[in-house]
């Protein structure tokens, strides 16, 4: 009898030990310090990221014949006409009274030179750039869309020529001017397409003069 009693007493004592300590542990802890704050966490905002400039071309400087001028200029076409001088990789901005606007340019390399009149038919800010289907089958490794920005190389400004695949453009290579280095567009530094731009509207007439015509000996800048 003895020992019933006994054993009823040890586990009415383990029962209650182990009530009181899931008492203890469901209890939320005490702040011993409630005057003081926890303070919230700040979160930084992201960012700025800048708008990109017109001019990529960094510390590249361009040689003094290449660089946009005012030169006597001597042509039978209407002021506001643009003329590609291929060969000697110059373009002309017709202003009149014997006078051009001059830039050096980059233009199509051997095999992708070409010649005509076009006009401008549409012009665009910091373009997309889709290559068209014959430069994506010689260089197939090329991506088939590029987003408008610094890295793109169409530049800053695209004036696109006719139903041509062919455009006037910036370039993120300054390098590259007075070279002939393209598949047959024409190339400016960002700041000098952004200027030409600025200058010409949708409907300008582009005069592509072939290799074979040289007129650099022609033009005479003005000082």
């Amino acid at each position: 009898m003895f020992k019933l009693r006994t054993a009823i007493g040890l586990g009415a004592l383990a029962l209650g030990t182990f009530a009181f300590s899931g008492s203890a542990q469901a209890a939320p802890p005490t702040q011993l310090f409630p005057f003081f704050v926890v303070p919230q966490t700040q979160y930084a905002p992201p960012p700025a990221v800048a708008a990109p400039s017109e001019d990529e071309s960094g510390t590249f400087e361009l040689p003094a014949r290449l660089r946009r001028q005012v030169v006597s200029y001597a042509t039978r076409e209407a002021p506001g006409t643009i003329i590609i001088d291929t060969p000697n990789t110059y373009l002309y901005l017709v202003l009149g009274g014997g006078q051009a606007m001059r830039y050096g340019i980059g233009v199509g390399r051997d095999g992708f030179t070409w010649s005509g009149v076009q006009s401008i038919t549409k012009k665009a800010e910091w373009p997309d750039w889709v290559p068209p289907p014959e430069m994506i089958q010689r260089q197939p490794y090329l991506p088939r869309h590029m987003a408008g920005g610094p890295g793109n190389p169409l530049g800053a400004r695209a004036m696109y020529l006719g139903g041509t695949v062919y455009r006037i453009h910036g370039t993120n290579a300054p390098e590259t001017i007075g070279t002939h280095v393209s598949s047959g567009c024409i190339r400016l530094v960002n700041e000098d397409v952004s200027d030409l731009y600025s200058r010409v509207s949708v409907g300008t007439k582009v005069v592509v003069l072939p290799m074979t015509e040289r007129r650099a000996e022609l033009a005479t800048s003005i000082r």
